[in-house]
């Protein structure tokens, strides 16, 4: 008995021992797992620490005092990188610093509001470092900034009397592909106008581009600016402005490819048209103190609104005394092919205008459209703006168009 107590008090020693060295084991290996997760994340903040030593502060546009614009972009991975801005036909290359900043300085800009992007291998890419982006649902978001005059510019907020902008939502029961059917219109109203008032006013039907929704001109056009430096400085007639949803059918605005194809075109138009014609128009002459002589009755778009205003403008000559186009999307010669025969009495239009940038692809197009009917000695008016296919044009387009409508001759 003696033996056995005496080899289980050895035994039980030993398993002391071993428990004791086995613990002293697992406390240095996780004293070293402690000492390397420390080290790693140590190395990992000196990496991140460099890295944004790396990387300097930095304001991605900055505009210089004689115009000229500094772009920056970061992108330490990329091979090239350009800014595209707007109304400029080529992208301005960028160059690479060291530290990943990319920059570029532009020549000196005028003043404008301009959209612009980076390309980097390729890929365009929005500006991460700014808020200031517009878009719509069928165009992605892209940057803008503005570059300033020495004085206000036409589309500029200024102290002067505002008009207001009222959205309607209302229910079409003639354009297809809207969300459960409710379609909207925008509706400037000029600075002292009155809806219990016996006065009526001249309408400006304002129609936007493909891509865009119905704040188009309000949104990038700053339409309702200009209408009210205008106005303020007696230039412009005091009028009613309304800018709807342009699609008569939306998987019109699917892809480019409906551009190449006359049914689609057509098929588009034919259901914008009653749209305007048999719920916009009647929709505005029952809410707002509008004249409806057609002699206070324009129309006028821009791309898609520009073949638009034409095509309805043109073929309603009885409704609207003032007709025009900004750019129009009038390169389909089935375009032409479908216009009513018209004469200077039978037409009896104020102004037809057909405008158009000169660096634009619809340049063409708009000439010919601009000499077919001038061959039928309708009083076109052709303007060539120097410009793209782009914001700076359409807004210059309006300064200049806007003071010719309802006045007495």
């Amino acid at each position: 008995m003696g033996e056995v107590a005496g080899s289980a008090v050895a035994t039980s020693t030993n398993r002391a021992v071993c428990q004791r060295s086995l613990s002293a084991g697992r406390l240095s290996a996780m004293r070293s797992s402690l000492k390397l997760s420390l080290l790693a994340t140590v190395l990992a903040a000196s990496i991140s620490a460099l890295h944004a030593q790396a990387i300097p502060p930095h304001t991605s546009q900055t505009v210089n005092p004689d115009r000229s614009v500094t772009f920056r972009y970061i992108d330490p991975t990329s091979t090239s990188v350009s800014v595209v801005v707007d109304n400029h036909k080529d992208p301005f290359p960028m160059t690479k610093g060291a530290d990943g900043l990319w920059t570029v300085t532009t020549p000196p800009l005028a003043p404008e509001i301009y959209e612009y992007k980076f390309v980097a291998d390729g890929q365009t890419r929005r500006d991460p470092s700014t808020l200031a982006v517009t878009g719509s649902p069928y165009f992605p978001l892209t940057n803008f900034l503005e570059v300033p005059g020495a004085a206000p510019e036409p589309w500029d907020a200024t102290d002067v009397p505002h008009g207001e902008i009222h959205r309607h939502i209302y229910t079409t029961h003639i354009a297809v592909g809207i969300s459960r059917d409710q379609s909207e219109y925008l509706v400037y109203t000029p600075p002292g106008y009155d809806p219990t008032a016996k006065k009526t006013y001249p309408v400006l039907y304002l129609l936007h581009g493909w891509g865009d929704m119905a704040a188009g001109w309000t949104d990038k056009g700053r339409a309702n600016f200009i209408l009210d430096n205008l106005i303020a400085q007696g230039k412009a007639k005091p009028m009613i402005v309304v800018m709807p949803l342009g699609y008569g059918d939306t998987a019109f605005v699917s892809d480019w490819g409906v551009w190449g194809n006359d049914e689609a075109i057509n098929h588009n138009l034919s259901l914008y048209s009653s749209v305007l014609l048999t719920e916009i128009i009647p929709r505005i002459e029952s809410e707002y103190r509008v004249s409806r002589d057609r002699n206070d009755r324009a129309i006028v778009g821009l791309s898609m609104g520009g073949l638009e205003a034409l095509s309805i403008g043109l073929h309603n000559t009885d409704k609207f005394a003032y007709v025009g186009g900004f750019s129009a999307a009038v390169h389909r010669e089935a375009f032409i092919k479908s216009l009513p025969v018209l004469t200077p009495k039978t037409a009896d239009l104020k102004v037809l205008w057909v405008a158009c940038g000169t660096g634009d692809t619809l340049i063409t197009a708009n000439r010919k459209l601009a000499a077919y009917l001038k061959s039928d000695d309708l009083p076109v008016t052709a303007i060539e703006t120097p410009g793209l296919h782009t914001w700076p044009v359409w807004r210059d387009n309006l300064v200049n168009f806007a003071p010719l409508l309802f006045q007495s001759k």
